[in-house]
């Protein structure tokens, strides 16, 4: 019964956040040097078609009336009108949902595929060579800049092997996961190595506990210590790592998705903040906000599943 009223109470506590976040993502889009009206009508512009263009998207109201429609706005399941687009920015970000969506949840698989072998090998040869090679590779691998990462991935693999594409996303599905290869292996090679040394240390623990030797002592293989005791309990502090660093995947994406030219939220933001979109850049900044709550929040229902002794 108390997990139901956690579930039900647990999005209750993030709106204090989201509202807290509209407030300054509203703030921060407002002290971007430029006006809208300004980039949008070019050097030809009079001070005429300025007035007419502020006073249809209602920049020329006080800040606080502005922060007002925006909050009535979002209370009608809406986002204002795109600037540059000419759209609703909700329409718009639906349009780009699918190619970050694709991106975060391939990143974060090849990441974990990646990460769970290589904590595995650090782990059972704690202290020798392996586990050397293991922590200085992960090491290298969060020194590493994501837009450095994403030029000599493509350097290597489409330019001088021309295995895959440089840019864009593709249009069939076999041709959108080609597309998606090199991205998702730059954010992953950089997330890994987080969750590398997060489950190194976590799988340390664990292969010394009391639970893994009674396994032992009651006879059971190695291989089955690992898979049914150490690896589920060292997955807690990993999964809530994980959750942690969604900020992290969310503004890594914003990168790689300019790099590669994926026409995603990533893209879409910078396009927007450049040309003083003032609508989109909230939206979009909302949009990734209550994404990042939502995996906390289920970050936390994740870890009470994998570990019971954990109060919610």
């Amino acid at each position: 019964m108390h997990r139901y009223r956690f579930v039900l109470s647990r999005p209750l506590q993030f709106l204090p956040v989201l509202f807290g976040i509209s407030i300054i993502t509203f703030i921060l889009v407002r002290l971007i040097p430029g006006d809208p009206a300004r980039v949008l009508l070019g050097t030809r512009s009079t001070p005429t078609a300025i007035a007419r263009i502020r006073a249809q998207y209602g920049l020329d109201e006080p800040l606080w009336l502005q922060y007002f429609y925006f909050l009535e706005n979002l209370g009608k399941g809406e986002m204002g009108k795109s600037i540059l687009y000419k759209i609703d920015v909700l329409k718009l970000i639906a349009t780009r949902i699918e190619p970050t969506l694709t991106l975060v949840l391939t990143s974060v698989a090849l990441s974990i595929l990646i990460a769970v072998p290589m904590a595995a090998i650090a782990a059972r040869n704690n202290g020798r060579l392996a586990d050397h090679v293991v922590r200085i590779v992960s090491t290298l691998g969060i020194g590493f800049p994501p837009f450095w990462l994403a030029l000599m991935l493509i350097i290597l693999f489409s330019v001088r092997l021309g295995v895959f594409p440089v840019s864009g996303y593709g249009e069939t599905l076999g041709d959108k996961l080609a597309h998606l290869v090199l991205p998702s292996l730059t954010i992953a090679l950089s997330l890994s190595a987080v969750l590398t040394r997060s489950l190194r240390a976590a799988m340390i623990v664990a292969l010394k506990s009391d639970l893994a030797t009674a396994a032992r002592a009651r006879g059971m293989p190695e291989s089955i210590v690992f898979w049914r005791h150490v690896l589920p309990n060292s997955l807690v502090p990993t999964v809530n790592l994980l959750a942690v660093n969604i900020g992290w995947l969310i503004g890594g994406t914003v990168v790689v998705e300019t790099v590669f030219a994926i026409p995603g939220m990533g893209q879409l933001l910078v396009r927007a903040i450049f040309s003083r979109d003032y609508m989109v850049v909230q939206g979009v900044a909302m949009v990734f906000a209550c994404a990042t709550v939502l995996v906390n929040f289920l970050a936390d229902i994740v870890t009470v599943s994998l570990d019971p002794r954990v109060r919610l």
